[in-house]
């Protein structure tokens, strides 16, 4: 879930940026300091958006930059524990796949694809469904819910989010597309047999 969150944090001015206006410079170092970083309360803070106060600044002795205590709104990213969302394959591996979840991947792992047995198919990159003959690639757009998060701060690489398309409503947009027309084909043919 994306969220606009109002944040708090001191960052400091290198002596080369004090020519700039105050706001830029401070807008810079947030950026440059924050963007990128996860938070296990907060989430991953996607981007800094605007700056909305900015305190006295301080000198450290022996130190050539300046302190800045700053208030500003950042968009942040939390992944939470049952939420519906969608992303993209971007890679498909013997174990599963992984899936672009905000600015984070998740994994589907290969037993939470499906209740079909899947083979992976090393040669063209995909997982194979035995019963049904869909297939998983790189760039499939799905839709799953998140059922394992573990944030790691010091590693955000070592983050990792847990999915499952084994319910109702789940999987490959381009099969539940093909459910609603049938669905709705059904519907259509009941109402005209009740005419």
């Amino acid at each position: 879930m994306y969220l606009k969150t109002r944040l708090v944090d001191t960052v400091r001015i290198d002596p080369e940026q004090l020519g700039l206006p105050i706001m830029a410079a401070v807008g810079r170092a947030l950026r440059d300091k924050l963007e990128g970083q996860i938070d296990k309360k907060l989430g991953a803070l996607v981007a800094v958006l605007e700056v909305v106060d900015i305190g006295d600044g301080r000198i450290l002795f022996g130190d050539g930059g300046v302190y800045y205590e700053a208030t500003f709104d950042a968009l942040m990213y939390k992944p939470i524990m049952q939420e519906i969302t969608e992303g993209v394959v971007v890679e498909v591996v013997e174990f599963g796949a992984f899936i672009g979840v905000g600015p984070l991947d998740g994994l589907i792992h290969v037993s939470q694809l499906t209740d079909d047995f899947v083979s992976y198919d090393g040669k063209n990159s995909r997982l194979v469904f035995k019963e049904s003959g869909r297939a998983v690639t790189e760039d499939d757009k799905l839709r799953a819910r998140i059922v394992a998060v573990s944030l790691n701060e010091r590693d955000p690489h070592e983050s990792r989010i847990g999915l499952t398309m084994r319910q109702p409503a789940l999987g490959k947009l381009e099969w539940l597309e093909e459910i609603a027309k049938e669905e709705a084909a059904k519907e259509g043919s009941s109402k005209e047999g009740k005419e």
